[in-house]
């Protein structure tokens, strides 16, 4: 069975993949603390208070209402349906970054390895 160039590319194209995605290093998921940019600090505590249990707690009044006011609000002209629409968005965003982190955590968590010598001793 002969092979055309095509396939014979396509194959060595896949393998080349697979074996870069074996050979990753095992910090290549994990959360850096990256370099110390002017930014860095404030962008920092922007994440820690938007991913707070006061911004959750938020979000979900925020969801809460903007639904209660799109079901009830009755006629609503453009530009206050628009920012209703502007606070629903942010709170479903807010909340599914915080559930996110609550169930699947932050960035990789790599745990030391025990050391296999103290338990199995010769003696």
């Amino acid at each position: 069975m002969k092979l055309s160039r095509t396939e014979i590319v396509t194959c060595f194209g896949c393998f080349i993949l697979l074996v870069l995605i074996l050979m990753a290093p095992d910090v290549m998921a994990s959360e850096g603390t990256g370099g110390s940019l002017p930014y860095e600090t404030w962008l920092t505590s922007l994440r820690n208070s938007v991913t707070g249990p006061v911004a959750f707690t938020l979000s979900f009044v925020g969801i809460v209402v903007a639904g209660g006011v799109l079901i009830f609000g009755g006629e609503l002209n453009a530009f206050f349906r628009t920012l209703i629409f502007i606070v629903l968005v942010m709170g479903l965003l807010v909340g599914a970054e915080n559930l996110m982190t609550t169930f699947f955590g932050r960035g990789a968590e790599i745990a030391a390895v025990p050391n296999v010598a103290n338990y199995w001793r010769i003696a």
